[in-house]
Order: structure tokens, then sequence, then C-alpha cells
């Protein structure tokens, strides 16, 4: 299912990948349909752990777990699950996968996708999980955009193939991925300016401030809600994304997941020569406290993501001397 793909040496993740690749491919056509059969992005309830389920994620969360019993992987974690699921006891890999990503931009047609990452499978869940993520054999994503787009690195750099409709499988599109060093884009969710910490203030007052501010250029935001995007967008043009803590209760530790979504996303990041953080620490060094932890997020170009630990190490006076600066969204 990926043409030109000599990732690793290891036929058991090849079959793991290919068995990922393949189920894409089957969810890429069941999206393109969304609507014709049936409505995908109707409510479902919740997952275990509170969040908003839609009737593609649990359809996708199947698909991926179907398609995976018999690989080797030992170990199957996904977002949508409460638990980790047992799989093949003798199998050597762990997987933690959120099958659906952006969800809630299911019944207006943006980009949604797939997010991975795959380690060594330890004696129990918690010690293939519980681990930092440069514990991670491989990492990558699928967009389900106008292209569908495999993002994928195996500790090697980054590669992307692109499914070609005609034949179902993924081919080989870019080798050798890098994140641009220079960009003019953030992305921030600007409606929750008012309950952000104020070294995050400070940072985006700068930003927004423009040529007439203290960092002397003008800068564009971006702000899409799925990931996936957000990731492939940086990939390519570059930039800082941030999901930061704030003071609103449940987004104390951010919103996202670090074992589904941060780990894997920052590997692919940091593999691509950008950098991933929480605002301080770089994620692949943390340890998830527990299979659903969340964790601030803070990924892109380097020099941008090195610049957003600058403002927390501010001391208050200079921090609070940033913070009066002009900004587009203070009156």
């Amino acid at each position: 299912m990926i043409d030109d793909a000599p990732f690793t040496d290891d036929p058991g993740l090849a079959d793991v990948l290919s068995r990922i690749a393949r189920t894409a491919a089957d969810l890429a056509r069941l999206i393109a349909a969304n609507g014709i059969e049936a409505d995908l992005a109707g409510s479902v309830g919740h997952s275990g752990h509170g969040d908003a389920q839609r009737e593609l994620d649990v359809i996708a969360d199947r698909m991926f777990q179907d398609a995976l019993a018999g690989s080797t992987l030992r170990h199957y974690a996904s977002e949508e699950q409460p638990e980790v699921i047992g799989m093949n006891p003798a199998g050597h890999l762990a997987l933690a996968i959120d099958p659906l990503d952006g969800s809630s931009n299911i019944d207006v047609n943006v980009s949604i996708g797939t997010i991975f990452s795959i380690l060594p499978a330890g004696d129990s869940p918690a010690a293939s999980f519980l681990r930092p993520g440069t514990g991670q054999v491989a990492a990558g994503y699928v967009i389900y955009g106008p292209q569908c787009a495999l993002m994928l690195t195996t500790g090697h750099g980054v590669r992307c193939w692109v499914l070609d409709p005609a034949t179902g499988r993924f081919a080989p599109a870019r080798a050798s991925i890098r994140v641009p060093r220079t960009s003019s884009e953030f992305a921030i969710n600007a409606s929750n300016y008012r309950h952000w910490a104020r070294p995050v203030r400070a940072f985006i007052d700068d930003l927004t401030a423009g040529a007439e501010g203290p960092r002397g250029r003008n800068f564009n935001m971006r702000w899409i809600a799925s990931l996936v995007a957000e990731t492939h967008r940086i990939l390519t043009r570059g930039g800082v994304f941030l999901y930061p803590a704030d003071q609103r209760k449940g987004y104390e530790r951010g919103r996202l997941r670090h074992v589904y979504e941060c780990a894997p996303i920052a590997m692919l990041v940091e593999q691509a020569g950008g950098s991933a953080t929480d605002g301080f620490d770089r994620i692949l060094d943390l340890v998830p406290a527990s299979l659903h932890a969340r964790t601030p997020f803070v990924f892109g170009s380097a020099e941008k993501v090195a610049r957003v630990a600058v403002y927390h190490d501010l001391p208050p006076s200079e921090t609070s001397a940033l913070f009066g600066t002009r900004s587009l969204f203070r009156t």
C-alpha cells in the first residue's frame, strides 16, 4: 500500500505501517462519500474520557483495530478507548492512535486526519506508553484533504506519500521534508486570549503589533482546529503553533493528548528540523502521567519555539512591560 518505501528493516513494523496505510485509504474513500449513504458527522455521545464523539470517530477506531488484528502489535491504545486493548501477546510493538483527529470539522469539509505513534511493546500497557517520546520507533499522520497524504518518520527524516485514487496506493511525493526556518505565520485560538497566562499574551501581543511593534514585521494568524492540518501547514510553510494551558477548568494542562497527538507530532517535527515543547521543556523528553494525559503544546520552526520559551523565562517586570505593548486583541 506504500510504494517505494524502504523505511525499516523490521518486517513487523513494515507490516503494521502497511496495514495503517491500507486502512487510511479505505477511510479516505468513506470520508469522501460522507452524506451520501450516512451522516458521519452525527454525534454518538462521549468517549470514556469525556470528549465528544462523532460517528466517524467510532468507525475509524474500529477500522484500524480490525485491520491490525493478527499483526505484531501487542498493545493498541486509541484516543477513543478508555483503556489499552490487548492484541498479539507475542507481539513486539505497541500503537497509540488518534483514529480521527479534527472530527468537529467533518461536517464543514475541512481537512481531518489520523495520527499514530509506534513504540516497542513493554510487558504492560504502562511500560509501552508511559515513557519518553524518544522511545518511538515510528510516527506519522494521514491527512484527508484535497490530497490524502501520509507523512511518516522512522527516525531518519520525514517523507511524504500521496494517495493515488486510481490505484488506491500511496505514491512517493516528497522526501527529506524540512520545516522552513523562517515564516510570518502563527497559529493559536485567539478567542481564548483572556484565559492565557501573561507570557503567552505577551508573545502574541508582540506578533500582532506587526511592523510597528518590537518584532518589526507583520505576521499572519492561522487557526484550523485540526492538529493534522496545522502540522501539515507548518511542515510545508513553517511558523509556530500554540495550544497553551490556560485558566479555564479542564485546560490547566492544555487540551491535546500527550500520547496520541503531541508525542508523534513532536517526533515528526523534530525529524524535519523543527522543535516541539510544552512551552518550556522538550515534549519528547517528558513522561505522560497517564494514558490520556494532556499537555500544553508549542511546535514549529525552531527559532520561534525557542522564542516562546524565552517569554516564559522573563522576570515578571519584563514580561509586564511586554504585556503592555499595543495589541489587536486589546482595546
